[in-house]
């Protein structure tokens, strides 16, 4: 097991690599969704694909945090908890909400993606677990206020959102249409929008390099996803509405 110093050596080398893996993701548009390309190997069930890519960010870090040699105190009981509260969803609810019968993904998207969330995995439930320390009097401190209102924030519009686009369709329909309501009246990528409002909300609440280092990625990841998003609906659709951002409200 990493001491102290090593694992924010880590830490700080898996920023730099995030940064890294941000410039290639604004150059190649990762395919997968709208975007799916037969040209990256084998290919697997979309709905199979996602379970299993998400199944090790709801494993690692509570395993690893519960293994940890630190104290399991309310505060960082309460972090897991709203870890596992995302988690669970992404990967056991919203694969079964969504309508995917049919569509695959390519299997490398796959495995990156589970790359991605065992070292996160890892750095959250090792901080969580064997160093973080926090005191009763957190629970009144202004980052654990601000980040649970932020985290809450994030989780309902990053739901109201999935919500929006699994119902688009009429039974029967096929095709896209244009989404409309929630913020999707502000951002092309509400959904995205709300995942990482989140994780930054997780970030301040924590008040933690090893968490903002999350919060990162998820916007490396995700900011590419939704730039790409948006160019394909103004691409798609001629009266797509101008003053939609692709992630950020009147920002970006």
């Amino acid at each position: 097991m990493l001491n102290e110093e090593q694992f924010y050596y880590f830490v700080y080398s898996w920023i730099v690599i995030g940064f890294i893996t941000f410039l290639v993701n604004l150059k190649i548009k990762a395919p997968y969704g709208r975007h799916t390309k037969t040209t990256w190997g084998p290919m697997i069930d979309n709905r199979l694909g996602w379970i299993i890519m998400e199944l090790p960010a709801l494993l690692t870090c509570p395993i690893i945090y519960f293994l940890g040699q630190g104290e399991k105190a309310p505060v960082t009981l309460f972090f897991i908890s709203l870890w596992l509260l995302h988690y669970i969803n992404r990967t056991l609810i919203f694969p079964f909400r969504i309508k995917t019968n049919g569509k695959k993904m390519p299997l490398a998207i796959t495995f990156s993606a589970i790359f991605f969330n065992l070292i996160n995995g890892f750095i959250c439930g090792h901080f969580l677990g064997n160093i973080a320390q926090y005191g009763n009097d957190w629970w009144e401190s202004w980052p654990f206020i601000a980040g649970t209102i932020l985290f809450a924030f994030g989780f309902f519009v990053n739901n109201q959102s999935d919500h929006i686009l699994i119902h688009l369709r009429k039974p029967g329909e096929t095709g896209y249409r244009i989404p409309k309501g929630g913020f999707f009246r502000y951002v092309s990528c509400p959904n995205l929008f709300g995942e990482i409002i989140e994780w930054i909300g997780f970030a301040l609440m924590t008040f933690a390099l090893p968490t903002l280092t999350f919060a990162l990625w998820t916007m490396y990841n995700l900011i590419p996803r939704a730039l790409a998003h948006h160019e394909w609906y103004q691409s798609r659709f001629d009266d797509y509405p101008e003053d939609r951002k692709a992630v950020f409200p009147r920002l970006l």
